[in-house]
């Protein structure tokens, strides 16, 4: 018997999930979203088996039910949910990439046949919607799952066993440890790079050349800003605690940056920058923990056709597999710079030695 997925929302996290479990013979997706266009799309092209605009009576058919929402619109659903009579027990998963808030509502539902596991797949895309929906988006990702209080074992083992699909590091958090950590590693980074971001535009309005001159580093540093601002705005109110402290975090490591500057203090900043730059380069080079590692290797390539095509050819003949690539600085005509991740050591090592053979100017990440 095949096992009925309903996922609500089907944007790009909700998509790409549905569009992964689809590939398993084993399941059947309703996909639900107030878009009718989204629901032609996913059913043309084979992302869910059956479109739904009403949201109880795919519900109740369900053994799963996904929510693909922005974090304010799960909290109406599982409102919603909770008022529905279901005939058999469901696991009721999320998308959000703030757990306190939802597991707090989700400790508060009544319905005795309701299993909630808080979910948060850590991979996304620059682009929206289902049209950018990937199967493999999830494909070496961290996927976080945090159990509700009263959930039993079993049902989280039993979101596991479906996710399995996804090729994500499934790892298990409690909410708060959850909304701090990505508070620190993506939520407030987005924070400071809006703040950059309009710093560099008020700026601007004294030298109309910073446009222009912010490229490269600048770009790079900043590129998350570029984000849904609406989206975010939902994701930094519900986790608006962590946010704050943050902020005052934030406030006192400028002052003691500001304090270096003013009193001359060289050998304390150049301390402060080495200590930074340690840690930053030490981030994600052992092989166990939590998070997975990887290995990256810097290419100088020429701006010209097919220049990266080369490359991820090359390596595709040897058996490697790029896990992440990235174009870090590229301007017409001249070299620019394109990063490579692996998932090993040895592949590192193997891939900086093949492409050596071929000319490339390369270096390593230690």
């Amino acid at each position: 018997m095949r096992t009925t997925i309903t996922m609500i929302g089907l944007g790009l996290i909700g998509g790409s999930l549905a569009k992964s479990l689809y590939a398993s013979e084993d399941n059947y997706i309703i996909g639900c979203d107030i878009n009718p266009k989204t629901l032609e799309f996913a059913l043309m092209n084979e992302i869910i088996d059956e479109a739904s605009s009403n949201v109880t009576e795919a519900a109740k058919k369900a053994d799963f039910i996904i929510l693909g929402t922005p974090i304010t619109e799960t909290l109406e659903f599982l409102d919603q949910l909770d008022n529905i009579t279901f005939e058999q027990k469901v696991i009721v998963t999320d998308v959000s990439s703030v757990k306190k808030t939802v597991l707090d509502k989700a400790n508060t539902l009544t319905n005795q046949n309701i299993r909630f596991i808080g979910g948060h797949p850590m991979a996304g895309s620059h682009k929206r919607g289902i049209k950018a929906a990937k199967a493999h988006l999830f494909e070496n990702a961290i996927y976080v799952l945090s159990p509700a209080k009263n959930c039993p074992s079993s049902a989280a083992e039993a979101l596991e066993n479906l996710l399995t699909d996804t090729k994500s590091h499934i790892i298990k958090l409690k909410a708060d440890e959850h909304d701090e950590m990505t508070g620190v590693i993506s939520h407030f980074p987005h924070l400071i790079a809006s703040a950059l971001v309009r710093q560099a535009m008020k700026w601007g309005e004294t030298y109309q050349f910073i446009p222009k001159l912010a490229a490269g580093g600048f770009r790079d540093v900043t590129r998350i800003a570029s984000g849904n601002p609406e989206l975010w705005q939902d994701i930094f109110y519900h986790n608006k605690e962590k946010m704050v402290r943050m902020i005052d975090d934030w406030t006192n490591e400028m002052a003691s940056l500001k304090y270096m500057l003013q009193t001359d203090g060289k050998s304390e900043l150049t301390a402060y920058l080495k200590q930074a730059k340690d840690f930053r380069d030490g981030l994600g080079t052992k092989e166990k923990g939590a998070f997975p590692a990887f290995y990256d290797l810097y290419v100088d390539i020429r701006d010209q056709t097919g220049a990266i095509a080369s490359v991820a050819n090359i390596l595709a003949g040897e058996g490697i597999s790029i896990t992440n690539i990235r174009i870090l600085e590229i301007r017409e005509g001249i070299t620019g710079v394109l990063r490579l991740s692996v998932s090993s050591k040895d592949e590192q090592i193997k891939s900086y030695q093949v492409l050596q053979q071929y000319g490339y100017d390369l270096m390593l990440e230690e």
